[in-house]
């Protein structure tokens, strides 16, 4: 019911399409709603359709929809990361091409709920404010498909803002630059990203490091990490 509603709010009037192309994989069941994998994979429409501009992740029934939102640059247009649910959802990416076109891949997860509106593990034994924005990162080839593979974890309580006397507070951005300073990859997260980021990237085969990792929260924090090559 809430499809109509996602369509006007995050694709407007532009054309749309429902593509076997994006990739969206989830478990059958999320054991622990406040750590649901989700893995996005638009290579194939890549291929297809040219470059990719954006994705956009929704979960329909959860109190706030918008999840995250990726634009790939020069990077795969590929990304793994953990997120809160609410109740069982639809979980889509919304993929927008060069032409202004969507393309819409999705599947559905069931979880037992509540993920949203309890506080993370650091919120409720005040380690948080001991490692906000630290960034670990490893950096390693992709045996199987080529291309370099980023695996990033930041510190942060990512609060939803749905529980009681806790403020939302969470990363809005992050971007990834290379040797030059140019940017890799460009990332705005949302409140239902899971506490202490966990993210993989693939970076394709082109591209040099060392890396520099730029971003910040909702209240003015920085992030500002050299990574490992």
């Amino acid at each position: 019911m809430q499809w109509p509603t996602i369509q006007s709010r995050f694709m407007g009037k532009a054309p749309s399409t429902v593509t076997s192309d994006v990739i969206v994989k989830g478990p059958e069941f999320a054991e622990d709603a406040m750590n649901v994998p989700i893995l996005i994979d638009a290579r194939a429409l890549a291929r297809r359709a040219g470059p990719i501009e954006r994705i956009v992740v929704v979960a329909d029934r959860n109190p706030i929809q918008h999840i995250l939102d990726f634009e790939p640059m020069r990077s795969w247009p590929v990304l793994a990361f953990r997120f809160r649910m609410e109740q069982s959802s639809p979980v889509r990416a919304l993929v927008r091409t060069q032409d202004g076109r969507w393309h819409v891949g999705q599947t559905w997860v069931n979880a037992a709920g509540g993920g949203c509106t309890v506080p993370g593990a650091s919120r409720a034994d005040g380690s948080w404010s001991r490692t906000l924005n630290q960034v670990q990162a490893r950096v390693f080839k992709n045996l199987l498909e080529g291309g370099t593979r980023l695996r990033l974890r930041i510190m942060h309580p990512m609060d939803t803002g749905l529980v009681g006397g806790i403020p939302a507070f969470y990363i809005e951005q992050l971007e990834l630059r290379d040797s030059l300073e140019q940017p890799v990859w460009r990332l705005h997260l949302h409140e239902p990203v899971s506490e202490n980021p966990l993210l993989t990237l693939e970076l394709g085969e082109q591209l040099q490091g060392p890396w520099h990792l730029l971003g910040r929260d909702n209240n003015g924090n920085r992030i500002d990490e050299r990574l490992p090559t």
